[in-house]
């Protein structure tokens, strides 16, 4: 697809509303357990996956264990990642009245493994 210039194929869209704890139950764990959580720093809050096909967020979650397939927008079939893909996460917080925020694009490709 990247050669071809076609836009990437959205595997999902989810929302922290899907969590199962909250930030603010995250937050209080952390520092509960005596993590040096300061300001700015990201928190892992691991897989958020919504009610419906389009908010699994995670691929082997998808694919029922790499059981079925994806079709991606140009024909393609993915189980699992493979050599060349392309991963990007793009992630933002809104609230009516505040400003949009943000952490931009993060962008990952898969490298074939070297013998050795």
């Amino acid at each position: 697809m990247r050669a071809a210039g076609a836009e990437p194929h959205r595997l999902c869209r989810s929302n922290t509303s899907e969590l199962y704890w909250t930030v603010a139950q995250m937050v209080a764990h952390h520092a509960s357990n005596g993590c040096n959580l300061r300001p700015g720093d990201l928190l892992g809050s691991g897989t958020i996956s919504g009610t419906d096909a389009t908010s699994i967020g995670c691929l082997l979650e998808m694919t029922f264990g790499g059981r079925d397939a994806i079709t991606l927008s140009n024909g393609e079939v993915r189980r699992y990642l493979e050599d060349g893909d392309e991963v990007i996460l793009r992630a933002h917080c809104r609230r009516p009245g505040a400003a949009t925020i943000g952490f931009g694009e993060c962008r990952a490709r898969i490298v074939p493994a070297t013998e050795g």
